[in-house]
């Protein structure tokens, strides 16, 4: 593993004194960058591991296990994807993609908890219609939901990344297939039509006084965007594309490139540009201030399930839809996902004997180890030995 040379952390340690008195930054934004600043640290607390077969002894600084944090997420996307693993249906998939316009982007500030849950219902409704419709499927289908607030240079940029089954159930409990051979999803230009009418209607409805008529021309004149790709090949890329967007935040530490005492470069790519990799550099303050941006309100679900594939049907519905596709000819579907899993880290591994020995002999909660912390551990040791 190629670890990054500078981290968030870095730049909110450096520069904590002045983000805690910044007026742009409210409380909650402010104690999440906390939890990001002290993460594997001793201000974390820590725990103490030891061999007594060999003697081997490690201190470990606890994570702060925060959803935005860029160290805290390659476990819990691995954990999150390999549970996804088995939940798969051997069928095509699609991916789409709903984007606000950014007439909104205001509004997405000040009240994004509403914002993007009405992104969220808005998207689920539109492909529910679709799906519902004899036209394209006639069948009750699923969805999962990904939501992203950002763009490659951190600025506000909100979109849902949708995954969606080529089929669905009909009333009878019968497999469906969509009629468009793999090759897409539901017509794009009707959907966005749609998505666009429905999100506004709910918005003068949901939020009437922050709505006003300016508003509402620059959303009704504005083209919306449903970006929809055709299917994916095999399950392999669906469990790859789970991998690259469940977990992602608004930076990873690997697109860092400098800190100095004022500013903050990093990478990212011009899609403007086919892609092209470019380079920013920003006051450090200004991008603290852009990766808050995209901290989400507490306890507010960015990964959500739908229909078929939500969590309190998609035990049921996989059992009858996999008993009615054993016979599917199609083998790209049959193939078991075999993407290829890190090793897990097994923390009882002793890293020198490599047995099954480790165990936890110290904690340090809330606050950092004393000095002689590795005298202390020996002597507990040498009690297990």
């Amino acid at each position: 593993m190629i670890y990054p040379i500078h981290e968030v952390s870095d730049i909110l340690t450096r520069h904590w004194p002045s983000i805690e008195q910044s007026t742009r930054l409210n409380s909650w934004q402010i104690r999440t960058l906390n939890a990001i600043k002290n993460c594997r640290t001793a201000v974390m607390g820590s725990h103490v591991d030891a061999c007594p077969d060999c003697g081997h002894i490690r201190i470990s600084y606890n994570s702060c296990r925060n959803r935005h944090c860029p160290k805290c997420q390659g476990k819990q996307r691995e954990d999150w994807i390999q549970a996804r693993e088995e939940e798969l249906l051997p069928v095509p998939y699609f991916h789409a993609v709903f984007t606000l316009p950014d007439n909104l982007n205001t509004l997405c500030l000040h009240k994004a908890g509403e914002i993007y849950s009405l992104l969220f219902q808005t998207a689920w409704s539109v492909i529910k219609s679709f799906a519902d419709d004899a036209k394209w499927l006639g069948a009750k289908t699923g969805m999962i939901a990904i939501l992203h607030t950002w763009g490659q240079t951190m600025s506000m940029h909100p979109h849902l990344h949708c995954i969606v089954p080529g089929g669905g159930l009909t009333g009878d409990n019968t497999w469906k297939s969509g009629k468009n051979n793999g090759k897409f999803l539901f017509p794009v230009k009707a959907m966005s039509k749609v998505f666009k009418g429905r999100f506004i209607q709910a918005l003068k409805n949901m939020l009437p006084k922050e709505i006003d008529r300016d508003l509402l021309y620059r959303l009704y004149n504005k083209d919306w965007v449903v970006y929809a790709k055709r299917s994916f090949a095999t399950p392999n890329h669906v469990i790859e594309y789970l991998g690259r967007y469940t977990h992602k935040i608004a930076i990873s530490n690997h697109r860092i490139l400098n800190i100095t005492d004022t500013q903050v470069t990093f990478s990212y790519k011009d899609y403007r540009q086919a892609g092209e990799k470019k380079t920013m550099t920003l006051d450090a303050l200004e991008f603290v201030a852009r990766f808050s941006l995209h901290i989400l309100p507490k306890k507010f679900v960015r990964i959500r399930h739908y229909g078929i594939l939500s969590s309190s049907s998609k035990s049921k519905c996989s059992i009858i839809i996999k008993g009615q596709l054993t016979d599917l000819t199609l083998e790209n579907f049959q193939t078991p996902c075999c993407r290829p899993k890190p090793p897990k880290y097994d923390p009882k591994v002793c890293p020198c004997c490599k047995k099954e020995t480790m165990r936890t002999i110290l904690h340090f909660r809330g606050r950092p180890p004393p000095e002689n912390w590795m005298e202390i551990a020996e002597k507990i040791l040498n009690i297990f030995r």
